[in-house]
């Protein structure tokens, strides 16, 4: 039986680096007033709609205030946005501010996911550019697929790091994600269960400090591992951008990385799903150790893109217990016009549930500098209708007894039908069920 993993105290924190306690579930930012700290778990902040549905829980989130280098961050913004950022330009404690939202989905068992819901983000604020050469000889040491891995965004500290430039946060990401796989390797129960992980951070660049939900110059960076989504809204048109990619076996880049390295191993289940190594949907995650060797990368996509004035409404971040139901577009209209982010959260769970998924499902809604100000149509309104009225004709298997057919509804109730031959009946006009 899989159990949650106890804490493991990350090898990767050296003396003098600052202390995971300083992550916080609220965010500063500058009023004329003074500072203000705002609670991040305000339903009016971000907002947060989960189920279980009919399996056991396998969906987690965390989200944090956490305290990063302001030199790291300099470095990221002129890296990835060409912006010459001055962290002299706020208050120091505001300058070293990120907020961070993680979405979690487990497979095999929930130990993984709930390790990263606890640990993922102290591992984020606490990694060191230090341990960087010591992580890479573990990383080689797994053999098979990872004998080749030169470092991808490590490689300039993976022989030593004295001298060498900070990091920036695709190198902490992606240290991060290969300390997790290394933290859990202590545990048997990893071999065999396994996490996809979306994570997104946000960091103002506002003078003066100015919150993530209304900063008119906003850094946001996605590290992605597996098939959570993260969808950006836009106000023009309500038009979705997604920032991440499902890391499936079939997945064209996946496909090319996998069999560049290791050849096929594609195997279709009885469903016509591909999968890796005929077991895994998803080609880059966190633990499933047994398969690392055969390409199994916790190294994570990571995508920037700078947010400026009203032009975002809000972030998405959803487990595929809504994305297999629910279209990205639908996800971002289902969220436009609601009164809070719970509310738009709560919508979209709603929905997902009644298009009949029965998985784990989770939605995440951060609000942007454009919350309620998106414009034009709501486009695919009439689509979701239509969906909902299919969603209301029941599809029963049917049994024949005495020439007659009996359907057995979920409410215990016998449905008698003129004789017809066995198969499925459609009910068009069915009564409630519950």
């Amino acid at each position: 039986m899989l159990r949650t993993f106890k804490h493991v105290p990350p090898p990767c924190k050296p003396s003098g680096s600052p202390s995971v306690s300083r992550y916080h579930d609220y965010v500063r930012f500058t009023t004329p007033g003074g500072v203000i700290r705002l609670p991040l778990n305000s339903p009016k902040v971000i907002g947060v709609a989960n189920t279980r549905g009919t399996r056991r829980r396998e969906d987690f989130y965390a989200f944090a205030s956490l305290s990063l280098d302001p030199e790291e961050l300099r470095l990221s913004v002129k890296k990835h946005h060409q912006i010459d950022w001055d962290p002299k330009s706020v208050d120091d404690t505001v300058a070293r501010q990120v907020v961070f939202v993680g979405i979690y989905d487990g497979h095999g068992g929930s130990a993984v996911a709930q390790y990263l819901r606890q640990e993922l983000h102290g591992l984020f604020e606490s990694v060191h550019k230090s341990h960087i050469p010591e992580l890479f000889m573990w990383i080689k040491e797994i053999g098979g697929y990872f004998k080749r891995f030169r470092g991808g965004a490590l490689a300039p500290w993976i022989h030593g790091t004295e001298g060498k430039p900070e990091m920036d946060l695709e190198a902490r990401a992606t240290q991060t994600f290969f300390e997790v796989d290394r933290n859990l390797s202590i545990d048997k129960d990893a071999k065999q269960c396994g996490a996809t992980a979306s994570v997104v951070i946000l960091h103002s660049l506002d003078a003066p400090a100015a919150s993530f939900f209304s900063s008119k110059k906003l850094a946001l960076t996605v590290a992605h591992c597996g098939d959570t989504r993260v969808l950006l809204c836009s106000t023009k048109g309500g038009d979705v951008f997604p920032m991440t990619e499902n890391h499936h076996a079939d997945a064209r880049v996946e496909s090319i990385r996998l069999r560049r390295m290791m050849g096929s191993a594609l195997i279709a289940d009885s469903y016509g799903e591909t999968r890796w190594m005929g077991a895994l949907a998803n080609t880059r995650g966190l633990g499933d150790l047994q398969y690392k060797k055969f390409g199994v990368t916790p190294e994570p996509e990571v995508r920037t893109r700078l947010l400026e004035n009203q032009d975002w409404a809000y972030i998405v971040l959803v487990s595929d217990g809504v994305s297999s139901v629910v279209s990205d577009d639908e996800v971002v209209d289902l969220a436009r016009d609601a009164a809070d982010p719970r509310q738009a959260a709560d919508r979209i769970l709603a929905f997902a549930e009644e298009m009949g998924s029965e998985d784990n499902a989770t939605a995440i809604v951060v609000p942007l500098a454009g919350w309620g100000k998106i414009q034009g149509p709501d486009k695919t309104k009439t689509l979701r209708e239509y969906r909902q009225r299919q969603a209301g004709q029941v599809c029963l298997t049917c049994y024949t007894f005495n020439h007659l057919i009996f359907v057995q509804l979920e409410l215990n109730d016998n449905v008698e039908c003129e004789r017809s031959p066995p198969g499925r009946l459609t009910i068009t006009s069915p009564p409630i069920l519950h």
